[in-house]
């Protein structure tokens, strides 16, 4: 049996591809691990092109992988996902070491490239043993905020019927799942092209009655027109994390405009004011946007004034980057300076800091239920339902036998365990078990 091993960059999306693709290749490929450095037969890269800097790091993959080929420790190369459907018509000439090149749309002709099985539900196999999972719930995207190529690269919303992702979800919690983190380019336009209606929350209902998922997380949705009833499914639904990751890119009307977003500040500070009502206790996760074209000093003294007024448990910040075929390149001059991009997103940055660590701070002492995601170095790397994985803080706990029943770092894993906070710094939190 051949050997095949594959790399994935960028966002959780293309984890969930790769994990499909996989599932179709089971049985005729040895699946080597991501990080493996020796000999593979055939090697595939999931490639990212949403911004420069992802763009980048796609690159110099493929180049690596080109080196590893040329150096003969791999046999054939081929190279998929968001880049190489972006950048079809070109990337076949700049690097010629590569075998084959193929989109992110459709998995089928890279599928038939490699003998897997076309057609057919094969489900996903899992690359790593977490109790949680991503679940894609839909494809592609139908906004067209000026900033983003997202469109160009996935193509228009398309939307995973609920028996599938019921089924999937199934499957999911069989092999020991716990969590579902649901994600898609934008979860709340979920259902409207198949039901002529959002369905967001009759998806979360119908997922939150599998056996064996205890938590549901929302991420990636778009402000303009949010449910209500995902609102009130959050509020009354047990399983449901209070924690929302809502993408809201800025607070000016004159950037919003720009940035085609369809809602304006007075819309957005009215959102987030509904969200702390409606859903008591929630964290809020965002993303801003510094350095756009019309971002003038008083626009982002503005967004500053809003995200300290807001107090948004998590934040990520990006800096502006001009991608072809978008409408900001095509109608805006990106005229602020990398430098002067890089100070405005230090500020934002060093105010969500101290945000973050009040925060934090202002759990010590409380008793929280959080999944034990790992065991590193002496301790046990652990999640609130506040904490999504990868892109917030942890919850680290001193593992001793004796304080957890005799269990072993491993028989703990994917377990709920009871704590109390006893330490916090901008990031982090450290507690210890409650008997």
């Amino acid at each position: 049996m051949k050997s095949l091993q594959v790399i994935t960059l960028g966002c959780s999306k293309n984890t969930v591809d790769t994990e499909r693709l996989l599932a179709r290749l089971d049985g005729v490929y040895d699946i080597l691990p991501e990080n493996w450095s020796g000999p593979a037969d055939i090697l595939l890269v999931n490639t990212c092109g949403f911004i420069g800097d992802a763009k980048e790091e796609s690159i110099q993959t493929v180049l690596a992988s080109a080196a590893r080929k040329k150096a003969g420790e791999v046999g054939r190369l081929l190279v998929f996902g968001c880049l190489s459907q972006r950048y079809m018509g070109q990337l076949p000439g700049l690097i010629p070491e590569v075998d084959g090149w193929f989109g992110a749309r459709d998995q089928d002709p890279l599928i038939r490239s490699l003998g897997g099985r076309v057609g057919g539900d094969t489900g996903r196999r899992r690359t790593d043993s977490h109790a949680y999972a991503y679940l894609k719930i839909s494809e592609g995207c139908d906004r067209r905020c000026a900033y983003c190529a997202i469109p160009l690269i996935r193509g228009p919303h398309k939307s995973v019927p609920i028996e599938e992702l019921v089924k999937e979800t199934e499957l999911l919690a069989g092999a020991g799942v716990k969590e579902l983190i649901l994600i898609a380019q934008d979860t709340t336009f979920y259902g409207l092209d198949l039901y002529r209606e959002r369905k967001l929350a009759e998806l979360i209902r119908r997922l939150s009655e599998v056996e064996g998922i205890e938590w549901i997380r929302i991420h990636y949705s778009y402000p303009a027109d949010f449910p209500e009833d995902v609102l009130d499914e959050m509020a009354s639904n047990p399983k449901v994390c209070k924690y929302l990751d809502i993408p809201l890119q800025h607070i000016s009307d004159k950037v919003l405009s720009k940035m085609r977003r369809q809602v304006d500040g007075a819309w957005t500070r009215k959102l987030v004011r509904e969200l702390r009502d409606r859903i008591p206790g929630v964290a809020l996760r965002t993303t801003m946007i510094v350095g756009h074209p019309g971002e003038g000093k008083r626009d982002f003294a503005e967004l500053l004034d809003f995200v300290r007024e807001a107090r948004f448990e998590r934040l990520g910040a990006f800096m502006y980057s001009e991608e072809e075929g978008t409408f900001g390149a095509a109608n805006y001059r990106d005229r602020i300076s990398r430098k002067e991009k890089n100070e405005r997103l230090s500020e934002l940055m060093s105010v969500k800091r101290d945000i973050s660590l009040a925060f934090n701070q202002s759990r010590v002492a409380t008793m929280e239920r959080v999944l034990v995601d790992d065991y590193s170095d002496g301790v046990l790397v652990c999640r609130s339902s506040l904490e999504s994985p990868d892109v917030d803080g942890e919850i680290v706990v001193r593992y001793d036998a004796g304080l957890f029943w005799g269990k072993t770092p491993e028989e703990l894993r994917g377990r709920f365990i009871d704590v109390k906070i006893t330490g916090a710094d901008e990031y982090d939190l450290i507690a210890e078990p409650v008997k």
